[in-house]
C-alpha cells in the first residue's frame, strides 16, 4: 500500500516508517522542514513538505494514498487547548477526505484517562470529546464514524521508551538533572504502562494491514512499570537520592510533567497481542534505563 504517514521523522513515526517499509509499504511522510525531508528519504522513503496546519495538502495526500496513519502532534504544553484544536482540524481533514473510501486510517491515541483504578482494556471508550479536550476528542471523533470512516485507533502507553527518546522520562531525567534528585508525586506506587520504540513501530505496520475498522488498539508490552522503580532507576544512573514529592509541589519539581507523573496509566494488551499476532521483544523501561539510555 502507499501510506501517508504524519510524524513520519518522529520518534515513534521513525521506527513505524522502518517496519512499514520492511513489510513492503510504499510510505511517504509529511516534513516540516529540510533535515525532516532528509531524514525520511535516507529511509527510502518519499518526503512530502509541509505541517498539520496545512489542512490543503493534508487532504490531497490523503487521497492519493491508499492509507493514511497519523502520528504527529504539536505537543504543545504551553498551549494544551491549541494543540487540541489543531489536531482535531487534522482528524476533520482527514475524515472528509477519507469517507466513504474503505481506505484505512489509523490514528494516534493513548491510555491515560480510560480507566482509574484497574488496567485500561481495548474495550474502555475514551472519554475525551470535543475540540478542546485531550487530543481534540479525536478517538471518538474518528469511531464513531466507522463505518463509513475506517478507523482504527493506536492508543499508545505513555512511554514509548529507547535510546534517544526525548519524550515523558527523558523529561522526567531531566528534570532529575536539575533539581539533584530522582522524585515520585507521593508514594510512586501509580504505574506507567510501556513499549519500546521499535515494538510500537511494529505494532503500526500489523495494524494497518491486521485490525478492522472501529479497533481500539492497546500498544503495550509493559502493564505498568511503578513509578518508585522508574525512579530508582533513574537515581542510581544518575547518582542521585530519590525523594516522594507532595502533589502540590509536582510542577516545581518537574514542570508540565507534574500534572502526569502522579497519575496511574495502567494498560494491558492481550487482546491486540491476539489480533495482530504481535509479541513485543524490545528491552523493558527498566532495561532502558539500567543501559543508560536516560542517565548517560
Amino acid at each position: 500500500m502507499r501510506v501517508f504517514l504524519t510524524g513520519a521523522s518522529g520518534w515513534i513515526g521513525s521506527a513505524a516508517v522502518d517496519a512499514l517499509l520492511e513489510r513492503g509499504h510504499e510510505v511517504v511522510g509529511l516534513a516540516r522542514s529540510e533535515a525532516a525531508a532528509a531524514s525520511i528519504e535516507a529511509k527510502g522513503a518519499t518526503a512530502r513538505r509541509g505541517d498539520l496546519d496545512d489542512l490543503a495538502a493534508l487532504r490531497a495526500a490523503a487521497i492519493e494514498a491508499d492509507a493514511v496513519v497519523h502520528l504527529a502532534n504539536k505537543h504543545d504544553w504551553s498551549d494544551p487547548v491549541g494543540t487540541a484544536r489543531a489536531e482535531r482540524a487534522a482528524v476533520e481533514t482527514f475524515a472528509e477526505a477519507l469517507s466513504g473510501t474503505g481506505k484505512p486510517f489509523l490514528l494516534a491515541s493513548g491510555v491515560a484517562g480510560l480507566a482509574a483504578d484497574r488496567p485500561a482494556t481495548e474495550s474502555d471508550r475514551s472519554p475525551f470529546r470535543g475540540p478542546e479536550s485531550p487530543r481534540g476528542g479525536t478517538e471518538n471523533l474518528a469511531l464513531d464514524a466507522v463505518p463509513e470512516l475506517a478507523a482504527v485507533s493506536l492508543r499508545f502507553a505513555p512511554t514509548v521508551h529507547g535510546t534517544g527518546d526525548h519524550g515523558f522520562i527523558a523529561v522526567i531525567a531531566q528534570a532529575a538533572r536539575e533539581h539533584g534528585f530522582a522524585g515520585t508525586i507521593g508514594d510512586g506506587t501509580n504505574a506507567w504502562a510501556a513499549v519500546h520504540v521499535s515494538d510500537a513501530g511494529r505494532a503500526v505496520a500489523l495494524g494497518l494491514e491486521r485490525a478492522p475498522a472501529g479497533t481500539a488498539l492497546h500498544i503495550v508490552a509493559e502493564l505498568g512499570v511503578p513509578t518508585a522503580e522508574v525512579a530508582a532507576a533513574i537515581g542510581r544512573g544518575l547518582g542521585v537520592p530519590v525523594r516522594q514529592v507532595a502533589p502540590e509541589d509536582a510542577e516545581s519539581a518537574f514542570g508540565w510533567i507534574g500534572r502526569f507523573w502522579g497519575l496511574d496509566m495502567r494498560a494491558e494488551s492481550a487482546a491486540t497481542q491476539r489480533l495482530l499476532g504481535w509479541t513485543p521483544t524490545g528491552p523493558t523501561l527498566l532495561d532502558d534505563l539500567a543501559s543508560g539510555a536516560y542517565t548517560s
